[in-house]
């Protein structure tokens, strides 16, 4: 299924960021939930090629989270952060690093702004350390996670209705 509602990714010339902007047709309190209930969130991040297990999640400001993503049953990558913010339904800020690259690490403020029509635009800035942390990071095929984990989320938040 491929979403009529595009990606939209941003890396800013001037200073170390990515930003990545979306619209989903689906209330902002349900859109909310699918980045913080692990049951959803793990239904729906990432490229089709993997699945996602969750092994820590506490979203709550200050709480923890983990997951690893499986291709074939092997583990092919983890992840892990901090929840700094958890403003329900506005509002997530967390620390996220991919343990192959742990100096790597990213702070992501995810803001989720109420649409006419019952639709929610989510906008996400990634902030890291420097612009060659950031490039390797657009280069790591990112873009396919990204697209594609927002095309499930899309069927998921259809399906939920």
């Amino acid at each position: 299924m491929s979403s009529t509602n595009k990606t939209e990714i941003v890396a800013d010339e001037r200073v170390p960021t990515i930003k990545i902007i979306r619209e989903f047709d689906a209330p902002r309190e349900r859109v909310f939930r699918a980045w913080t209930d692990p049951e959803l969130y793990a239904q729906w991040v990432g490229p089709r090629s993997l699945t996602t297990k969750v092994t820590k999640w506490t979203a709550r400001t200050g709480g923890e989270w983990a997951f690893v993503n499986l291709q074939d049953g092997e583990q092919v990558a983890s992840f892990y952060g901090s929840f700094h913010e958890v403003r329900a339904p506005e509002r997530l800020v967390w620390t996220f690093t991919w343990e192959g690259e742990p100096d790597g690490v990213s702070l992501e403020t995810m803001t989720f702004e109420e649409l006419p029509g019952g639709r929610t635009r989510v906008t996400g800035l990634s902030v890291v350390e420097s612009f060659e942390i950031r490039d390797q990071i657009l280069a790591s095929g990112m873009e396919v996670g990204v697209v594609e984990g927002y095309e499930k989320l899309d069927e998921l938040l259809a399906a939920r209705g």
